[in-house]
């Protein structure tokens, strides 16, 4: 067997992640965010009303686990909880303009902060490699092995 020519994707891309979550922690702490509610801010981006149960899968965390954050979010006005018109025993999330108004703000210092580190790289590499990030975190709901 050859020896491999590149660390696996997960070990360099682990570590990586590591560092951009410890080095987001301040810009959110400054915006008042905690990880769990920027993320699900951002989920709510993708569609404007989501199910709580849509958005958990969307975000990818159980269903439980997000309603704190939502409760924490709602309290402070970012996002609104409806009753479902159609199903009342299900609540439909919805970003206020002051949730998305806060979101774009962090998510402007966290990206501001990240062409930081981006910026060592030749502006051809750091478009490639943006766009192939992006490509592969799309498919990553899709399983990779057939085990």
């Amino acid at each position: 067997m050859p020896k491999a020519t590149r660390p696996d994707l997960a070990a360099m891309l682990v570590p990586l992640g590591r560092a951009l979550t410890e080095a987001e922690r301040p810009v959110l702490d400054r915006h008042g965010l905690t990880m769990w509610a920027y993320v699900v801010l951002l989920g709510l981006d993708e569609q404007p009303v989501h199910t709580q149960a849509a958005l958990a899968k969307a975000v990818r965390a159980d269903k439980t686990r997000i309603i704190p954050v939502l409760d924490d979010l709602q309290r402070r006005g970012l996002i609104r909880r409806e009753p479902d018109p159609t199903d009342r025993r299900v609540n439909l999330v919805r970003l206020t303009p002051a949730g998305a108004s806060l979101r774009d703000r962090a998510q402007h210092d966290i990206q501001a902060q990240e062409q930081r580190l981006l910026a060592d790289l030749p502006a051809a590499d750091r478009h490639t490699f943006l766009r192939v990030l992006q490509t592969l975190s799309e498919r990553s709901g899709t399983p990779i092995s057939d085990a």
